[in-house]
């Protein structure tokens, strides 16, 4: 199955996209943040981010979702920095401090083409929302250089659906977290009380754009989406409320990652009721809670592992 960026790169549609969302960081808006600053010239808005985006590392990852890893792994790029402030991120380093350096447009496809020459199955854009025009721009030029693997969009779920349809025919496979039902508490843990409107919003545009997950013979993921849910502490996450939102107003058949991995780190010591690892009781509750509200692709097969550590 040939990539949508592929068509949208020989159309002209992808240098048209790329020339937009770059036009728009002179006055950005491009996540639902909308600072308003010129990062053409450097000013830094909530993701600390200026003209360039910023790489931590790349690499073939083998600890993803199955349907991305496959045999050959998933060609993972880490992008530094967040438009979220999770204060329990396991990425703090990276996320928070910006750990990584500046990387240009041409450098971000030789990135890509490295990637691919490695056997990778796909392109994997971790925390991609707010360098999507820099993503753009160094697509078109890794595509006019022969990139031909899936885009991977993986994404913590705050993205406007203005810039998402930014990526429409040119992002192949979407993977959001869907992090809280509850405004209170997206507010509390990521300094964003809007962020399940939001998360919701750009689901519903994710899934328009791409539908349900396909995977090859392989059983490795061509196009379509992907949702991941981290079950916190005390059933802070709301994940009934999420699934029930995935199989009444997405789709039943949304392929899903119930994730055990939860872990108190970066700031969570300072939240006494997310300061510990969840339980496997509170797991096989939220599993439960999923395959009640008609979710059924389910993801568990981390957590045995887990648990017996």
């Amino acid at each position: 199955m040939r990539p949508a960026y592929v068509d949208a790169a020989e159309s002209g549609l992808l240098a048209r996209r790329a020339g937009e969302a770059v036009a728009a960081l002179a006055c950005c808006e491009l996540c639902p943040r909308r600072c308003r600053v010129n990062r053409l010239e450097g000013e830094l808005g909530a993701c600390r981010t200026g003209r360039a985006a910023v790489v931590c590392s790349y690499c073939p990852h083998f600890g993803e979702e199955d349907p991305l890893v496959g045999q050959l792994g998933s060609g993972t790029i880490f992008f530094s920095y967040c438009n979220l402030r999770c204060v329990f991120c396991q990425n703090w380093e990276i996320s928070h401090l910006g750990e990584g350096r500046e990387a240009s447009a041409a450098e971000l496809a030789e990135i890509m083409l490295y990637l691919q020459g490695q056997g990778c199955h796909n392109i994997n854009f971790v925390t991609p929302s707010h360098v999507v025009a820099q993503i753009l721009e160094a697509v078109e030029i890794a595509a006019a250089r022969g990139l031909s693997v899936p885009l991977v969009y993986n994404t913590g779920g705050y993205d406007s659906v203005e810039t998402l349809r930014l990526l429409d025919g040119i992002v192949d496979i979407y993977m959001p977290d869907i992090k809280y039902a509850s405004g209170e508490a997206s507010a509390r843990y990521s300094k964003a009380a809007d962020y399940p409107e939001v998360a919701r919003a750009a689901v519903r545009e994710m899934h328009r754009q791409v539908g349900d997950l396909e995977l090859d013979r392989r059983g490795v993921a061509t196009r379509g989406l992907l949702v991941r849910h981290l079950v916190m502490p005390g059933g802070l996450a709301g994940t009934r409320e999420v699934m029930r939102f995935l199989a009444q107003e997405v789709s039943p058949g949304t392929y899903v990652n119930v994730m055990a991995q939860y872990r108190p780190c970066g700031e969570a010591d300072r939240y006494p009721e997310i300061a510990r690892r969840i339980s496997p009781e509170e797991y096989e509750e939220a599993v439960r809670a999923t395959e009640e509200e008609g979710i059924h692709r389910l993801d568990s097969r981390r957590l045995p592992r887990l648990f017996r550590l």
